[in-house]
């Protein structure tokens, strides 16, 4: 190109260059702080895959999250994590509403102070008399019931609902549910996390009623104690065997046939979800007109398989 016939190209490139809009700068991280407080303690992996859910949320819109959760099931302790949450004023609070006793007076309080409350997991037919914006998980009432319809299909009579956390309403809703469900013909066992325990408690009060043919257990905290208590007793084919939410071993005992179903109530959605529902009420003054329900679904030897390469992920 000839040296004038460049000089005259670069010019109206540049006056082009100088005409146009300024472009608009790169998208910035979110101002915004939000803080998780839940009840699931550590040796939960239900847990750890919520509060995977909720950090991938907030790394993907750039916001700070504080996940707090007591050590052990302690209402108290949940009860102060969340008040010291709510004085530290942030852009909103997640709560899993597991007792409306400790809990409700918190969640008034903190819409009172115009932070914005979504709760999560349990208490989402109580939750919104307290001011909560919206519940992100499953009706855990309807679940049980339909965890009994799903054991009668199977040939059960009479069902054992395995309570781990007598006092969290969601359980205690499960339970209830599907005692409901078998029309009262189910019963109900109270026990703690101690895995000994557990497995202990559940032999011999299988020894003690034999007339029961179904057991349900909660959550993985007393599912992979009740597996291993049929294992050892070789019992696993004179039972239908069920089970709220997964773990690793809960989903290798389903893909084994050692476990009929598993419920799935997509934890990782109920992490992620209120993470960006609470960006865009920040952002936009925009919410969901409902709850959003995340289950229940059922896991069973068809699809476990597809499920557990999820949860090798941390997603399922």
């Amino acid at each position: 190109m000839p040296t004038l016939t460049r000089r005259i190209a670069g010019s109206l490139a540049t006056t082009l260059l100088l005409s146009l809009p300024a472009l608009p700068a790169l998208a910035q991280d979110s101002p915004h702080r939000f803080v998780m407080v839940t009840h699931g303690v550590p040796s939960d992996p239900f847990w750890t895959v919520v509060k995977n859910g909720a950090e991938a949320a907030a790394d993907e819109i750039g916001a700070e999250l504080e996940y707090r959760a007591p050590s052990t099931f302690d209402m108290a302790k949940m009860q102060q994590l969340a008040e010291a949450a709510v004085a530290s004023d942030p852009d909103g609070l997640i709560l899993s509403f597991t007792d409306e006793d400790a809990l409700g007076k918190v969640v008034r309080e903190a819409t009172d102070n115009g932070i914005p409350v979504i709760t999560i997991n349990s208490g989402g037919d109580l939750s919104k008399q307290y001011g909560a914006l919206l519940h992100v998980g499953q009706s855990e009432y309807e679940a049980g019931q339909r965890a009994a319809e799903k054991m009668q299909e199977m040939g059960v009579e009479k069902g054992l609902c395995v309570n781990h956390e007598q006092g969290n309403q969601g359980l205690d809703q499960r339970c209830e549910g599907f005692i409901s469900g078998f029309d009262g013909n189910a019963d109900q066992l109270a026990t703690s996390h101690d895995p000994t325990e557990i497995r202990n408690a559940i032999v011999a009060y299988l020894n003690q009623h034999r007339d029961i043919d179904g057991i349900l257990t909660l959550g993985s905290l007393t599912a992979d104690p009740m597996i291993q208590a049929m294992q050892d007793q070789g019992a696993t084919d004179q039972f239908v065997l069920g089970t709220f939410d997964l773990s690793p071993i809960i989903l290798e005992a389903v893909d084994a046939g050692e476990l009929d179903f598993a419920i799935d109530q997509q934890q990782y959605l109920q992490g992620y979800l209120p993470v960006i529902f609470l960006e865009q009420y920040a952002e936009h003054g925009l919410m969901p007109a409902g709850d959003v329900a995340t289950g229940p679904a059922f896991v069973t030897q068809d699809n476990a398989a597809q499920v557990i390469e999820l949860s090798k992920q941390g997603i399922r």
